[in-house]
């Protein structure tokens, strides 16, 4: 995992004014699709497809306000226990959003990546991650991952094997390991800690979501359903953000606008 320290915040020519320091990683639970079809009398698929929308607003509006990396909490690890029915949706309107917003993922110089689960991944959405991966490679203005078939305790489980595995072959010392060299053997290696943690509908829990990676993360939650989350929302939570005081565990003032000092 990238050290927090490494990283710089990004503005750009189209950063708004207001937004004084954004966030270097801002990761998103997106949640309440389903009941904002429900109200709607809607088939649950129809609030995925209103969803789907959602996250093109907020890529745009992440690229164009210099978020560096942006996390989207995509399908869980628990969510394979849905109908089958719901989840074969779920996956077609992956491979849709993949197919038409690669063309513009390249354009815009945004890097796709994946972490979770693949092996349970239907092939052809395998292919396609694979795909959108390797031609979006070189994206240099924003680094996009969407969470799929993830689950925190599984990446934590998942690393601890590989560094066991690596201290059998005595690649490593067991009595050595600091929290930094763990953390490199997990899936989201590439990725710095998330600044600001956003979580919509309403629920205030982090299901787990980044477990390792949230220890000093501010935390956002807001009632809107995902599906109606567009700028407006986005910009509050910033704003919110930047009036935080940033401790890391040590006691006093800590650093200013990088949303106030409890957790929401």
């Amino acid at each position: 995992m990238i050290p927090r320290q490494d990283t710089m915040v990004h503005r750009t020519r189209e950063t708004p004014e207001w937004l004084v320091r954004p966030p270097v990683h801002l990761a998103i639970i997106m949640d309440g699709n389903g009941r904002w079809a429900q109200r709607r009398h809607l088939p649950r698929v129809a609030g995925h497809r209103q969803g789907a929308q959602a996250v093109r607003r907020t890529v745009t509006a992440c690229r164009a306000w210099g978020i560096r990396y942006l996390t989207l909490y995509a399908f869980s690890w628990e969510n394979w226990k849905r109908s089958n029915l719901e989840v074969d949706a779920l996956m077609h309107l992956l491979e849709d959003y993949l197919d038409r917003e690669e063309s513009l993922m390249v354009e815009k110089s945004i890097r796709f990546r994946a972490i979770g689960d693949r092996t349970r991944l239907p092939r052809s959405v395998f292919r396609r991650l694979e795909q959108v991966e390797a031609s979006t490679g070189r994206g240099m203005a924003m680094d996009l991952t969407l969470a799929l078939s993830y689950s925190g305790r599984e990446e934590i489980l998942s690393a601890a094997r590989r560094m066991a595995l690596d201290a059998i072959a005595g690649k490593v010392d067991p009595a050595a390991v600091s929290q930094e060299d763990f953390g490199r053997y997990l899936d989201s290696c590439a990725l710095p800690p998330p600044d600001l943690l956003i979580r919509t509908s309403g629920e205030y829990r982090v299901s787990n979501f980044l477990l390792w990676q949230i220890a000093y993360t501010e935390l956002y939650f807001t009632g809107i359903y995902w599906p109606d989350f567009g700028e407006e929302d986005l910009k509050q939570a910033l704003l919110d953000y930047q009036e935080r005081q940033r401790r890391f565990g040590a006691e006093g003032g800590g650093s200013v606008a990088t949303s106030g000092g409890t957790d929401r």
